[in-house]
């Protein structure tokens, strides 16, 4: 098996994206987690192209060790000094100098011809080469230009000294069998080709970079220069993620291998989409956060017998703990078995099909079940089979407050027929109300989350509340409803408190299990 190096141009191709923009500690933060990564080459920045790109990469070249780091020039002495300047102090520093070869590029770009155009990249070449021992040379626009001139550009090149040959799909027009063919003539027609690394670099303006890559490697390419989400100019570059993962996984038809730490994808991912402000697709192949989520009831039932049913991929291979089981109304019954004892429950068939029932209308609802969503439904269905005359409910509450004065809840609740009353002080009336319950209750609650919504848009708008409680490990949500705002709040809590009172003596006739819900 032969290695394949991967060439990392998130910081200079990458951040060309509209929109994103990194100043030289977030380059460095980024260029720091491409090492960890363990990518071969990490293309640190256009130094020429501004002060904040030189001062950005000259910090890399001084702190990131491993990796080759590379400056970009064009085939300018100006651009190359300067390039030279920010990577001397690296480990393993390189000159990238790249020069159009197509002709629609030296006619409308430069206004010259091949003859000229080729001499003026070979004298850039010997100028770099004078400088910085591994040089990188770029045909731009390589997919369109004619075999073979650039066969002979990249003859001639070799023999002034480059280590590394990129071909560049610069406008993503090449599909992935011209592309093959095209990497597989200049390995057949140029002598002396074996002597460097033969590089691709595509775009994905067809949704083809990925494809392409993949092809010229199997054509003879050893190095791909690839960004982080597939981030790049236009429709981006070829993905890091998908072109180290399609070798990784099926290693039984490419026959390479890279030395990617692939456990550190998804951590380097998120730091990239962060620090650019540049989300990632949810159906982003690898790093999108659909990847991994199974919302079909068949497969979700497939993946809990065997993952590799309908996981290719393992999820911990790219930094990602376990897959996601994402609750919609397509979900069977053996998912939302699995997610109900996830989150603490343990229900006999009878009480399941309830749950199950009252799961499918929300379901039918709402996109997507959450787990919040199904504790209470959990609760909702098994609390209308319970003897309610046990709980409290909610017989009155007065409130005293006003300018300057500390709020105070007269709060009266009823349980087995009989009354139960009691007073307290709070930092708002809802605080009041909650600690008056509390007093009636003779326990203390910790509120964890408390919010109040209006159905409508009126002044006499119904008012939803809900309520998030916990006590000894364990939590429950009670919601209520009123035109009367206190009044929801109070019947929410009164609910909650009652649920947690349930799970306490469910557990207490169990065996002790943690719930959450």
């Amino acid at each position: 098996m032969e290695k394949i190096f991967v060439f990392d141009t998130t910081l200079r191709d990458g951040e060309q994206v509209p929109g994103a923009c990194l100043n030289p500690r977030e380059k460095l933060e980024i260029a720091l987690q491409l090492a960890r990564l363990g990518v071969d080459a990490i293309e640190a920045g256009f130094p020429i192209s501004s002060p904040g790109d030189f001062e950005a990469v000259k910090a890399i070249a001084e702190r990131v060790k491993g990796p080759t780091i590379v400056a970009l020039a064009r085939a300018v002495r100006q651009d190359i000094e300067t390039a030279w300047n920010t990577i001397k102090g690296a480990e393993k520093p390189r000159i990238h100098v790249f020069l159009p070869s197509s002709d629609i590029h030296i006619q409308k770009k430069f206004g010259t011809d091949r003859k000229k155009q080729l001499e003026r990249g070979l004298e850039a070449l010997e100028y770099a080469k004078s400088l910085c021992p591994e040089i990188e040379y770029s045909p731009e626009d390589a997919s369109r230009t004619d075999l073979e001139y650039l066969a002979k550009v990249v003859e001639q090149v070799i023999a002034a000294g480059a280590t590394v040959v990129n071909i560049p799909d610069t406008v993503g027009y090449a599909v992935p069998e011209q592309f093959g063919q095209l990497i597989a003539y200049l390995k057949r027609e140029v002598s002396d080709i074996d002597k460097i690394v033969l590089s691709v670099h595509c775009h994905n303006d067809l949704g083809l970079a990925t494809a392409n890559t993949l092809a010229a490697i199997e054509n003879g390419a050893r190095q791909v220069e690839c960004t982080m989400n597939g981030l790049g100019e236009r429709a981006g570059n070829a993905s890091l993620e998908e072109i180290v993962m399609a070798i990784k996984t099926r290693k039984d038809y490419f026959r390479f291998f890279t030395t990617v730490n692939t456990r550190e994808i998804m951590k380097t991912s998120k730091l990239v989409s962060r620090l650019m402000g540049m989300p990632v697709q949810a159906n982003k192949a690898i790093v999108g956060s659909n990847a991994f989520s199974h919302s079909s009831g068949i497969h979700q039932d497939g993946i809990l017998k065997d993952r590799a049913t309908y996981e290719a991929i393992r999820p911990e291979d790219v930094g990602i703990s376990e897959h996601a089981m994402v609750l919609t109304a397509r979900s069977g019954r053996h998912a939302l078995r699995q997610k109900i004892s996830e989150i603490g429950y343990d229900l006999p068939e009878q009480e399941l099909e309830a749950v199950y029932s009252q799961f499918l209308s929300v379901a039918d609802k709402k996109k997507r079940v959450y787990d919040e969503d199904l504790a209470v439904i959990v609760q909702d269905a098994i609390f209308a089979h319970l003897d309610h005359s046990k709980l409290y409910g909610l017989e009155s509450y007065k409130l005293t407050t006003g300018n300057g004065e500390v709020p105070e809840a007269r709060v009266r609740l009823r349980r087995e027929e009989v009354i139960l009353e009691a007073t307290a002080q709070g930092d708002g009336p809802i605080d009041a109300i909650f600690k008056a319950i509390d007093k009636v209750a003779g326990v203390y609650h910790k509120l964890e989350d408390f919010q109040v919504k209006a159905v409508t848009e009126t002044k006499e708008a119904m008012g939803i509340a809900t309520v998030r409680v916990s006590r000894e490990g364990f939590r429950a949500v009670g919601r209520g409803s009123s035109t009367d705002i206190l009044k929801a709040s109070a019947k929410a809590y009164v609910q909650a408190i009652n649920r947690l009172d349930w799970l306490l003596q469910r557990s207490s006739e169990a065996d002790p299990v943690e719930h959450s819900a």
